[in-house]
């Protein structure tokens, strides 16, 4: 049988084989031990120069993946082959051979397949007739010295025939490695009978059995890796349409067909020609990406970071194209190569679902039973969809649309070679796109009451979303270069398709109670449903997506039959699909004019129902972890005052009526009467009562009368609701208050998500902060607590240099570092009547808050209250702020001064940070 590197070009610029043996035959030394470390300065250069070699081979042919890894895999060979010669012959000879000392040297795993990445494991196995002789078990344990001692991490295994054949009967992992055993060196006559064996004793019968057991790995691997192939920062290696799953498919070709190569699941019918093309283009790149990915991290790394990515697009000559990156379109033909792996996966499936039809249950999904019939023309295939003849789509494209339509309202599968063939004549969808019926089956399918994220994430799969929708086509596969979003555009898009899906039939009514209510008072559920599906629709296209995408909407809504009204609702969302969380996120809600100038944007009831259910979906779909209890309490606040507006009008109830009946409740809570209620509202400004909930204002008039004359008082509680802790500091005002205690909060461990800051008129501070811990969780863990309080106690008491602890504490996330971010401060004295609004965006740093906190101190203003927002890799702080006369600032050259300290703080120089 010819061997897997015959096609390897100039394989002894790798590895000179001759060469490599006499440097070791002239090796000297007195004894093993000397003899072995003269060879490992031996094997070491020829392993360098190998992977020097390589390297330069990959650089040249950045894409030729497959080579690379087999180059790898060749020169280890080489390297086990000479070591193996060399400790058999001068190390450990054999005084007098026998049977009982035959040995044979195998390569299993991904290295018996003969593909390897630069730093990947060296999985080998040696294999003896028996139980092993002295002699050899010397052999062994000086290669296994040896090859540690090169630097190699080795994966081994020491077993007698018998022994092999017992583990791989009972253990699959096993099983699975030896599947790709492969001869390395020694004697032949042994791999023969354990290859032999293995078919006879471990093979024979077991096909389904081990077809179960590898998808139930693949299923428990992907569940772990998120169950998804969209993810920005995919897992090349173990990932969800990765090399790991086009591995499975070559597993179970082989264990089944006995195949030796992937070209020959062709042979079997397991793929066609053109679907092995497929096949061997993604696995070509994957390992491409793999290989450079070793190459840049130097150590084995499988992980598609951020830091990554732009250094590997650089590598593969991808470059930047108008409205995407270079990186980006490196990123979407990863997900495009991980898309068809998947599509791969289904078809090859079904092949092996028909071969075992009859012996059991088959494979994926539980079989629907009902007897077999007809569906407009379709068929049912033991409970799947499926096709009557070869040329069904291309009789009547809109059959292309009607497949996924009946497999909505019939709640079927669809069978993988209806897919197959759907993905095949994907492109005669465009003759009907303008159809009624096809556009009205979409739209079914959309707006379905069942579920339509699964049926639309199966058109998407075989292309024919994207055909149908042209403009949904173009952000198939395209990532977003930051650490906010989790998924591709359409990932998160049919994502947030399905949690609307999810609200509206009240499976989510604990996580939004508010937009379960909201939703069922929604006049036209079409524009919603559809609003969803463009909102980020126009991204990647060098513009503004929202107001690109609005304009997609104009086009497109009509001929997915909407009306004009609705087709204006939809254009009016896109364009707008970010103001709601803009405004909840980074401005004052307390702030009334905050409240009037989102009214007046937003103009009807129906458009803010609409407007509430679109931002939390989209918010909630960008990736686990985003959406949390302090979100949705602002979105609330920001409905409810807005509905209250919109409703009755902004005179209809005055802010006065509003900050009585706070206070009256507040009297009630503490059980006081007139006098102590207006003793303690003298002492507080109107803004205090406008700004805080009624639980807030309980808790810190609880504070304050507990406080008594003490200097300082710090209180910390979990706040359930807002998915924090309400940090609480009642102290002596005084300048540079606020920078300190951000400063203290950070050092020990906290970051703030937002910020009151009050002051009372006798001159008392009264701040309350929410903290959540690194990864957005509150901030409750008693050390923690402890650690915070004595972190502000020192700050306000100037113990020890604040700038030097923060300092020391280290950087959090650097993969930040990957992205750049130009600072950036806008300055707004038109968006509140009693502030001078400032907005900075900065990368996302320690400390950043206690800088532009100092910068403030630094240009003397005060701070009323501030607003902080992370997306990924950017903070968007914002800062209500007045002169310390309490007005406005309006001077010109003092704003200018302001930006310019603002600019160097969030850019982290030229700010004095020293307590």
């Amino acid at each position: 049988m010819p061997s897997r590197f015959d096609t390897l070009p100039n394989r002894r610029a790798i590895v000179d084989s001759r060469l490599l043996a006499d440097d070791l035959a002239a090796v000297e030394g007195i004894g093993p031990v000397a003899l072995r470390r003269a060879a490992v300065v031996t094997l070491h250069a020829a392993l360098a120069a190998g992977r020097a070699e390589i390297a330069r081979r990959l650089a040249t042919y950045p894409a030729r993946g497959l080579e690379a890894a087999a180059a790898q895999a060749y020169l280890v060979d080489k390297l086990l082959s000479a070591l193996f010669d060399f400790t058999m012959t001068r190390l450990y000879p054999a005084p007098n051979p026998t049977t009982a000392s035959r040995m044979t040297l195998i390569a299993v795993g991904g290295y018996g397949r003969g593909e390897m990445a630069p730093h990947s494991d060296v999985d080998i196995g040696f294999l003896t007739p028996w139980k092993q002789p002295p002699q050899v078990e010397q052999v062994i344990e000086a290669m296994l010295y040896t090859l540690w001692d090169l630097g190699l991490k080795v994966g081994h295994s020491s077993r007698s025939l018998d022994e092999m054949i017992r583990q791989a009967k009972g253990d699959v992992t096993v099983r699975t490695a030896l599947l790709e055993a492969r001869f390395v060196c020694g004697d032949m006559a042994v791999y023969e009978e354990a290859a032999k064996r293995f078919k006879t004793e471990v093979q024979a019968d077991t096909a389904r059995a081990f077809i179960a057991d590898k998808l139930s790995e693949r299923d428990q691997r992907h569940a772990k890796m998120g169950d998804t192939r969209y993810v920005v920062e995919p897992n090349v290696k173990e990932g969800k349409g990765g090399l790991r799953d086009l591995h499975a498919l070559f597993w179970i070709g082989k264990y089944v067909y006995d195949v030796q190569r992937a070209a020959q699941l062709v042979e079997t019918g397991l793929l066609t020609a053109d679907e092995y093309r497929l096949f061997h283009r993604a696995d070509d790149f994957l390992w491409a990406v793999r290989c450079h990915l070793h190459l840049i991290a130097g150590r084995a790394e499988d992980r598609l970071t951020f830091d990554y990515q732009r250094e590997i697009a650089e590598r593969m000559r991808f470059s930047d194209r108008p409205g995407k990156s270079s990186v980006e379109r490196f990123m979407q033909y990863y997900f495009l190569q991980a898309k068809t792996v998947g599509d791969l996966t289904g078809v090859f499936l079904a092949h092996l679902d028909d071969k075992f039809a009859a012996r059991g249950r088959r494979f994926g999904l539980p079989t629907i039973r009902r007897k077999p019939g007809r569906l407009n023309g379709f068929v049912l295939d033991r409970g799947r969809l499926a096709l009557p003849d070869d040329d069904f789509f291309a009789d009547d494209p809109v059959r292309l649309i009607a497949l996924f339509a009946l497999a909505d309202r019939y709640g079927l599968e669809i069978h993988p070679l209806a897919m197959r063939a759907a993905a095949r004549d994907a492109k005669l969808v465009g003759k009907v796109r303008r159809y009624a019926r096809a556009n009205a089956l979409f739209l079914d399918v959309l707006t379905s009451p069942r579920d339509p994220e699964q049926v639309l994430r199966w058109m998407n799969e075989a292309g024919v979303f994207g055909r149908f929708v042209p403009d949904f086509g173009r952000v198939v596969a395209q990532m977003q270069f930051d650490m906010y979003h989790h998924y591709t555009v359409d990932e998160h898009t049919i994502r947030a398709i399905g949690l609307l899906s999810r609200i509206e039939r009240g499976i989510l009514s604990d996580d939004h109670p508010l937009a379960s209510v909201v939703i069922g008072q929604i006049v036209s559920r079409r524009v919603l449903y559809v609003a969803v599906l463009l909102h980020d629709i126009a991204k990647g296209r060098g513009g503004d997506h929202s107001v690109m995408g609005a304009e997609v909407a104009c086009r497109l809504c009509p001929r997915l039959g909407l009306s004009a009204a609705e087709t204006e609702t939809v254009a009016w969302l896109v364009r707008h699909h970010l103001l709601m969380a803009a405004t909840a996120f980074k401005r004052d809600l307390s702030d009334f004019k905050t409240i009037l100038d989102f009214s007046e944007t937003v103009q009807s009831p129906e458009r803010l129902r609409l407007l509430l259910v679109l931002t939390i979906v989209d918010i909630r779909a960008v990736g686990p972890g985003v959406w949390n209890g302090w979100k949705r309490q602002l979105l609330a606040t920001l409905y409810e005052s807005a509905e209250e507006v919109l409703r009755l009008g902004h005179k209809q109830r005055g802010r006065d009526e509003r900050i009585a009946v706070k206070q009256h409740a507040l009297a009630a809570a503490m059980g006081w009467g007139d006098a102590a209620l207006a003793g303690y509202v003298r002492r507080l400004p109107e803004a205090y009562w406008v700004a805080e909930p009624g639980d807030v204002l309980a808790h810190n008039a609880r504070l304050v009368a507990r406080a008594g004359d003490a200097p300082l008082t710090i209180d910390a509680q979990v706040y359930p609701d807002r998915g924090a802790t309400l940090v609480t500091i009642y102290a002596a005002d005084h300048p540079g208050l606020f920078y300190r205690i951000a400063g203290a909060i950070h050092v020990a461990g906290g970051n703030i998500i937002d910020a009151r800051i009050h002051t009372t008129r006798d001159g008392m501070a009264l701040d309350n902060f929410l903290v959540q811990d690194p990864i957005g969780r509150p901030f409750d863990d008693p050390g923690q607590l402890a650690r915070l309080s004595i972190a502000i106690e020192d700050a306000l008491a100037n113990r020890g240099k604040l700038a030097d602890r923060l300092i020391a504490k280290p950087a959090a996330r650097t993969r930040a570092d990957a992205f750049d971010i130009v600072p950036n401060v806008l300055i707004d004295n038109r968006a509140s009547n009693r502030f001078t609004v400032v907005e900075v965006n900065a990368r996302d740093r320690p400390a950043l808050l206690n800088q532009l906190a100092n910068a403030f101190f630094q240009s003397k203003v005060m701070i009323h209250s501030a607003h902080v927002a992370t997306y990924g890799e950017r903070a968007v702080d914002t800062f209500y702020l007045t002169d310390l006369t309490g007005d406005r600032i309006d001077a010109p050259t003092r704003l200018k001064t302001l930006e310019r300290r603002l600019l160097a703080a969030a850019g982290g120089t030229a700010i004095d940070i020293a307590a």
